[in-house]
């Protein structure tokens, strides 16, 4: 039987039949999207700016 790690709480968990992989539980799965929802993750990358900017509509479709 495999297992890994739960993300959330580090709980070694089975990977085979296990709903909520790659989470042991619900409840770390949901802790994980809250966190994401917080912000407290981030993905480098530039600042994007904020919408109806100078810089977003010259991109839009049918401006070319």
């Amino acid at each position: 039987m495999r297992t890994v790690r739960c993300p959330t709480c580090r709980r070694e968990t089975s990977w085979e039949q296990n709903p909520y992989r790659p989470f042991c539980s619900d409840r770390c799965r949901i802790v994980d999207l809250a966190a994401w929802a917080d912000e407290r993750y981030r993905i480098p990358g530039d600042p994007v700016p904020p919408e109806g900017s100078p810089a977003l509509d010259d991109e839009a479709p049918g401006k070319r």
